[in-house]
């Protein structure tokens, strides 16, 4: 029995490898060195199918791979059909957040009502978040660079994950509003958790078990 587990490239793989190897699954390469995209591992049976993080939710859902590593922001914005989501990894943490320009006053703006203009390319979570506060927003989708928006205009604010601040800094930005805290999930195909249960469920538990010694 057969399972492919999809990942995406940089900062979620790697900190995902610690817990991959506690459940006893080392990618045979390395994907950031191997132009292979579908890679062995040392557990027999198990594979890595490497993807965009925004198409991990996609491949897990429609049963392309039997598991995912997604973080929270990817899977807000696909909805999560189809999917279980077991784990909170506790990996690749940051905060979903909306940023200004420094010296715009985004509160005054916000009490007098005024219709403000958004770029992200979290339309979902921005929509939904403004909507909540009452807040009329232009949402204007990017797909990256969003700190350059205000600076030139397109946009009053940003929605974007934020990690240490240093970019929002370097271009003359702030961080004016926590939307919610983000860290990556494990996701698991349901239909393949029903047929495959035998060979998936003590992958969960090892995940579980890593998580809750803190990846060792």
């Amino acid at each position: 029995m057969s399972i492919r587990i999809a990942l995406s490239k940089g900062r979620i793989f790697d900190e995902t490898a610690p817990l991959l190897k506690a459940a006893g699954i080392i990618a045979s390469e390395d994907p950031e060195t191997s132009r292979k995209l579908i890679i062995g591992t040392g557990r027999t049976g198990v594979s890595i199918i490497i993807v965009r993080a925004s198409d991990v939710p996609t491949y897990v859902q429609y049963g392309a791979a039997d598991l995912g590593i997604a973080g929270k922001d990817v899977l807000l914005e696909h909805g999560g059909g189809g999917l279980y989501q077991p784990l909170d990894l506790g990996i690749a943490k940051c905060r979903m957040m909306v940023a200004v320009q420094n010296g715009f006053d985004y509160e005054g703006a916000v009490r007098r009502g005024a219709r403000l203009r958004v770029a992200t390319k979290y339309l979902k979570t921005a929509r939904e978040h403004f909507a909540a506060k009452g807040v009329h927003v232009d949402l204007i989708k990017l797909y990256g660079s969003m700190e350059l928006a205000p600076l030139v205009g397109l946009a009053d604010a940003i929605v974007d994950l934020v990690s240490s601040g240093n970019t929002l800094r370097a271009n003359n930005l702030q961080a004016v509003e926590e939307i919610m805290p983000i860290s990556a999930r494990l996701i698991v195909n349901q239909a393949a958790l029903k047929l495959k249960r035998q060979a998936i469920q003590p992958m969960l538990d090892a995940f579980a078990g890593a998580v809750a010694k803190g990846g060792t």
